[in-house]
């Protein structure tokens, strides 16, 4: 094949690749730019939730009858967090009645409380709000089964138009710096699809390749080390659907205290034992290991090893921008605005395109 051939079956690739996915990658690239900072976007669109009186801590077990107090029937208190900054309110996780559905994170019900007063500031499902929306469209497009799976296999597009973008950018004629030129075309929406296409090309390939990790933790667990870890205990969606027990054996205070007695610190979260692993998990600031274990049963606790890093977790972290610094979460915003720029701007190239290729058939039948 011809190097003109290979150019113009590459510009095929593209261009149906963003004509037939356009209508997708804009709501997954703007939901995605927007949960770069979504806690400050939280902050914005729910300022009732921090509205705090101040930042003195009391016992937790006065934040937990607080919340039990207006739970509804069958509803159980699944995790108890901490603020670990000024400021910020304590916050309540729990489990909702009924049987989980089998896929997808169990739904949850959040409380705020004001940590010196342990007063309810709000009481919200996981299911509502605009944040929850975004993080839907962004994860599965809101199609429930086979969403996350429609997503990843878009990434997988994305990452091969971001190869055949770079490929159709670089100069047929005279050296790869004229590529840089603003006015390689007499059009402003092509000028802009190829620069802009051009600087974001590399961002947006990690992004999608981590995206698509994000969407197969099974195939590409093999690449990660993952695929060895499985059947050593329960995975870690069924450990996220575990019920909170009823009624445990040992009280806050005393699994907060036998965590403390082998692993000194400040408290940080406890998550309540469950049907399915029947042991406290307890979290402590300036503490190197993850979290101590306390057997509800036996009150024996013992200090977590500590975990370094996966590739899974360093993919998600990648992809959405934790921890990563600023820079980079700048990035991720460009990177999922200007996609949809890319989109846009490429429509409009495939629709003029089509109106002087009709317009050189006719002047051909014509003169025929």
């Amino acid at each position: 094949m011809s190097k003109l051939a290979l150019r113009r079956a590459w510009f095929q690739v593209h261009k149906w690749i963003g004509l037939i996915l356009a209508i997708l990658i804009i709501p997954i690239s703007l939901t995605g730019s927007a949960l770069v900072w979504d806690e400050a976007l939280d902050h914005a669109l729910n300022p009732q939730r921090y509205a705090v009186s101040g930042d003195r801590m009391i016992d937790p077990a006065r934040y937990v009858a607080a919340a039990e107090a207006v739970l509804a029937p069958g509803e159980r208190v699944a995790s108890l967090t901490l603020p670990e900054e000024a400021g910020a309110p304590v916050v309540v996780a729990v489990s909702q009645p009924g049987k989980p559905m089998r896929a997808g994170p169990p739904a949850r019900t959040t409380l705020w409380l004001d940590p010196p007063s342990a007063r309810v500031l709000e009481k919200s499902g996981s299911n509502g709000g605009l944040i929850r929306a975004m993080h839907q469209i962004h994860g599965s497009l809101m199609v429930p089964g086979i969403g996350r799976q429609v997503v990843g296999w878009i990434g997988v597009a994305m990452m091969l138009s971001c190869f055949t973008g770079l490929w159709l950018w670089w100069p047929t004629v005279g050296k790869w710096v004229r590529g840089f030129r603003w006015r390689r075309h007499p059009h402003l929406d092509s000028n802009l699809h190829h620069l802009l296409g051009f600087w974001i090309a590399l961002p947006l390939f990690v992004l999608s390749l981590t995206g698509a990790w994000i969407s197969f933790p099974q195939f590409f667990g093999m690449f990660g080390g993952a695929a060895q870890q499985r059947g050593a205990g329960p995975d870690r969606a069924a450990m996220a659907r575990a019920k909170p027990l009823a009624v445990t054996r040992l009280s806050l205070d005393t699994a907060i205290a036998s965590a403390q007695a082998v692993l000194p610190g400040d408290l940080r979260q406890v998550t309540w034992p469950t049907d399915l692993k029947p042991e406290w998990r307890i979290a402590l600031a300036g503490s190197s290991q993850p979290q101590v274990t306390v057997d509800d049963a036996t009150g024996k606790a013992k200090a977590g090893q500590p975990q370094r890093e996966n590739t899974a977790r360093l993919m998600r972290r990648i992809h959405d921008g934790t921890g990563m610094g600023g820079l980079w979460q700048a990035i991720i915003f460009l990177g999922g605005i200007l996609p949809a720029i890319l989109a846009v701007t490429g429509i409009i190239m495939w629709w003029r395109a089509r109106g002087w290729k009709a317009e050189l058939k006719a002047r051909k039948a014509a003169r025929a």
